[in-house]
């Protein structure tokens, strides 16, 4: 579901709106534990005081501050996108209004930069919503609570996300080595662009829309998971060992870090197609989640 829900009374859902916003704050203002131990460890490996080491430590600064003074960790909050698990016969049409609202209130409060324009005119709806802004996938389930995981992906890593079709004349056949090839050419083409270093969510299969949805889903995967198929956990680790000795390094600026993670999944397609898309996510990968209670409280903080 993507269209913009009414303002909506919050009077019966008052619990909900509050763990909502604080859902939001979080997520725009404190990465995740996972993200800073790879930013950390990642310095390590760049030579002292180069470029690389100076982005780094640029990065380290802004992730402190950020969390610090709960400010947004990037002035582009990006497309703000809900996955939402609830059991059956949950309101979710209540859901997504009392959350645009409560994404209202955080854009009013600064969690949220305004950052959602009319895509014809440009004009800038004020408070992020509008059509397709936010954007919620939901899911049952038949757990007897809500999970609500939020992702805040920026424009400049956005521009970055690429779409394959396999047999392609420069990278290959319809097998894993062709998969690589065209992951490895959607980092070579990002360069320095889309504020790496980065993390890359990846679909082999689906058709066009759903695997840029499902390279999106596994951004959701924490930095350090290994992946059930065997396959594809070597295919994963095999290309950011490869990404990060092209020497392009965090910002563009070269050095040993140019991806973090690599998290791909796989979908069925038809024989006529065999796609690989590519979400590319910044080093602001801001993902954040928490189990909600039928009467709205916040109950496990995720990530």
């Amino acid at each position: 579901m993507t269209a913009s829900a009414p303002i909506r009374d919050i009077s019966a859902q008052p619990a909900l709106f509050q763990t909502i916003l604080e859902l939001i704050r979080r997520t725009s203002t404190q990465l995740p534990d996972d993200v800073v131990r790879a930013v950390t460890a990642a310095r390590k490996e760049e030579a002292e005081g180069s470029n690389a080491d100076v982005a780094l430590n640029v990065i380290g600064c802004n992730i402190g501050l950020a969390r610090e003074n709960s400010l947004p960790l990037c002035q582009d909050t990006g497309t703000i996108l809900f996955y939402v698990h609830t059991p059956v016969g949950y309101d979710q049409i209540e859901f997504e209004e009392i959350a645009t609202q409560a994404v209202r209130e955080a854009t009013k409060v600064g969690y949220l930069r305004q950052n959602s324009v009319d895509s014809i005119t440009g004009k800038n709806t004020g408070d992020n919503t509008g059509p397709g802004s936010p954007v919620f996938h939901f899911m049952q389930w038949r757990k007897p609570h809500v999970e609500v995981k939020l992702m805040l992906k920026g424009g400049g890593c956005e521009n970055m996300n690429a779409q394959y079709s396999l047999p392609h004349p420069d990278l290959g056949g319809r097998d894993l080595k062709g998969v690589e090839n065209a992951i490895l050419d959607a980092v070579l083409q990002a360069q320095g662009q889309g504020c790496g270093p980065g993390i890359l969510g990846v679909c082999i299969g689906g058709d066009r829309a759903t695997g840029y949805s499902y390279a999106k889903e596994q951004l959701l995967r924490t930095m350090d998971d290994t992946n059930d198929d065997p396959l594809l956990a070597d295919l994963e680790s095999r290309v950011v060992d490869k990404a990060n000795q092209s020497g392009i390094g965090p910002m563009g600026f070269g050095g040993r870090t140019t991806l973090l993670a690599c998290k791909i999944g796989k979908q069925n397609r038809l024989p006529a197609s065999f796609f690989v898309s590519v979400a590319y996510m910044c080093w602001a990968y801001r993902r954040r989640g928490v189990t909600v209670d039928m009467a709205g409280n916040a109950g496990e903080w995720l990530y």
